[in-house]
């Protein structure tokens, strides 16, 4: 098989929306080889036991998550970031966060975050095995898995210097000054007694209310999905080779389960970007593994947005495979 006709087949079998290129007469759409190794996302959602769901605590969390008061200056909500007109991504290499305007890639200025935003979709799946079990409690979020679960998620952009904060609150008071500023909305207190049977609003209220609500934010009857509960007619042929080419390729060493993440720390040899070293989780340039899910609508690619295409990042993992280290990362020895 050609390079160019390899990599086509690996990418068509990426997303979990596919584009039917052509049809095979003697493929055989049963024959899913090692497809045990992928698996549909469940069609139920779990919630911790400290933070069971309900629709007054996800509407308090869709105003919070869409609401720039929870930002140091007023001029940021978690969906500017996050937004639904970029799959709950954003677009760009590097978000930028206050002091910007717009969304997506046509937002100007703004201080720059260090790490892509990924998609927040399926974000209640995250940590799922193979076998579909997972804890929403222990969920692992950033690229550095340095948080567990979306609650503890919550948290961190809003102190963040960059992506919410500003520089003109400091990291130890903005909750507080955040929790006033939302206590002197009578509509708030009415939502957070409501959503907590009481009109106080706290900072672990907060959390719980923008979790719930991100945990809804779910796409889990793609046609992949059908496809693997047992719906042969979900995909083409075409796709399903795709998907096979895929699978025997090895992407799902790392890519698997119903999320097509180990959710695991690799160091790939990702290329820098030319504005930011970034050296990982440990400094061994290692990043988390992230979700193939909707794949194809939330370039670009990777911690840092380097390559713009999938068909780039394909073509960086096989010249790797290959031996070819002239894309790779020239900091990282891989000899040692």
């Amino acid at each position: 098989m050609c390079k160019k006709s390899f990599i086509l087949l690996i990418v068509v079998g990426l997303g979990t929306v596919f584009t039917a290129c052509q049809d095979d007469d003697d493929f055989n759409p049963n024959n899913r080889n090692d497809s045990e190794d992928l698996s549909a996302l469940p069609e139920n959602i779990q919630y911790p036991s400290d933070n069971p769901y309900s629709l007054e605590k996800e509407n308090l969390g869709k105003l919070l998550f869409w609401d720039p008061i929870l930002s140091g200056k007023k001029d940021i909500s978690c969906a500017t970031c996050h937004h639904p007109d970029f799959a709950y991504a954003d677009g760009i290499d590097f978000s930028k966060g206050v002091n910007g305007v717009g969304l997506g890639p046509g937002r100007a200025n703004g201080e720059r975050v260090q790490r892509n935003a990924p998609t927040i979709l399926n974000t209640a799946f995250n940590g799922i095995d193979e076998n579909g079990n997972y804890r929403p409690e222990r969920a692992p979020m950033f690229w550095d898995l340095r948080e567990f679960s979306l609650e503890e998620q919550a948290l961190q952009p809003m102190l963040s210097k960059e992506e919410m904060r500003g520089d003109d609150i400091s990291e130890a008071v903005i909750m507080d000054t955040v929790i006033r500023r939302l206590n002197n909305i009578a509509e708030y207190q009415t939502l957070f007694q409501a959503a907590f049977g009481s009109r106080q609003v706290t900072q672990d209220r907060i959390l719980k209310a923008i979790a719930t609500f991100e945990r809804g934010l779910v796409a889990n009857n793609s046609r992949f999905d059908q496809f693997m509960r047992g719906d042969n007619d979900a995909l083409s042929n075409f796709e399903i080779e795709g998907m096979e080419t895929f699978l025997d390729a090895g992407c799902a060493d790392c890519h698997n389960g119903a999320m097509l993440s180990d959710f695991e720390l690799h160091t790939l040899g990702v290329p820098n970007h030319r504005q930011v070293n970034d050296s990982g989780a440990n400094g061994d340039f290692d990043f988390r593994t992230p979700t193939l899910r909707n794949i194809e609508l939330t370039a670009p690619y990777m911690h840092n947005g380097v390559f713009r295409t999938l068909e780039d990042v394909v073509e960086f993992y096989e010249d790797v495979s290959d031996g070819r280290r002239n894309r790779v990362n020239n900091q990282i020895n891989f000899n040692q």
